[in-house]
């Protein structure tokens, strides 16, 4: 299974939150790939320059030493995201449903509204 993970999943994920759950860590750790939007770490970027968010000292290097595949946002996720419903507004979770519709992807949140859109979830908390 190739594993996106949503921006709160990432951090649970590096923080080592017990909010992630243990099934959602086994999950984690039998996955065929995990994957990392470069929305999500443009979300935390601005979620820290707006002080949302402390700064979370070498975010990048553990995306790297975790060995995280870096999913760019591509012309194909763009055109999904003007079809997509509006069923939930936020924009970065728009955009990896988006990610996840075109390229396959199961998704570990714990955002309930992202089944809505018919791709496959896994509930990070579980």
């Amino acid at each position: 299974m190739r594993l996106l993970l949503d921006t709160n999943a990432l951090l649970w994920l590096l923080d080592g939150d017990e909010r992630l759950g243990p099934r959602s860590r086994e999950t984690v750790e039998t996955s065929e790939a995990l994957v990392v939007s470069v929305g999500s770490l443009w979300e935390i970027a601005i979620k820290v320059s707006i002080g949302k968010l402390a700064p979370i000292a070498g975010l990048h290097a553990a995306v790297r030493d975790l060995g995280l595949e870096r999913l760019a946002i591509e012309d194909e996720h763009l055109s999904a995201l003007e079809r997509l419903p509006l069923l939930h507004r936020d924009p970065f979770d728009r955009l990896l449903i988006c990610q996840a519709l075109v390229g396959g992807l199961t998704v570990l949140t714990a955002h309930e509204q992202f089944a809505q859109y018919g791709i496959l979830v896994l509930d990070a908390r579980g």
